[in-house]
């Protein structure tokens, strides 16, 4: 081979070789790029998920804050019953029982009986027309 091909299929060979070698190192900084990027864009969604997150607890806390205001203005226009008011309506009911039983018999005794027991003993005249 004579020497002046030698030299250019040397040169074609070396600029070959550092075309590989640009090109690899392109291809290198491609890829850091994508995985700088790639990075960048899963921080910001996390980020979001993040403001996502603490937006939806805040709303939760102020919900559940207009409950318990509303609750607690509401509960002095229900009436609730107490074991105290239980335990007087359950006395008063024995007495009331006692007092319908105690009228139930003074009925059921006879007439003669009712009367001595009221106290009155005169009996009405008639009058003839």
């Amino acid at each position: 081979m004579p020497d002046a091909v030698r030299r250019a299929v040397e040169r074609t060979v070396q600029s070959t070789v550092g075309s590989a070698g640009l090109t690899r190192d392109r291809a290198q900084e491609i890829v850091d790029e994508v995985v700088k990027r790639a990075e960048q864009s899963a921080a910001r969604a996390g980020r979001g998920v993040r403001k996502s997150v603490g937006r939806a607890g805040q709303r939760r806390a102020e919900a559940a804050a207009g409950v318990s205001d509303r609750l607690r203005d509401a509960i002095p226009d229900i009436r609730v019953v107490t074991r105290d008011d239980l335990n007087k309506l359950t006395r008063e009911l024995v007495r009331l029982g006692k007092r319908v039983d105690k009228l139930e018999k003074q009925l059921a005794a006879p007439r003669s009986t009712r009367q001595r027991k009221s106290g009155s003993t005169s009996r009405t005249k008639r009058t003839k027309r």
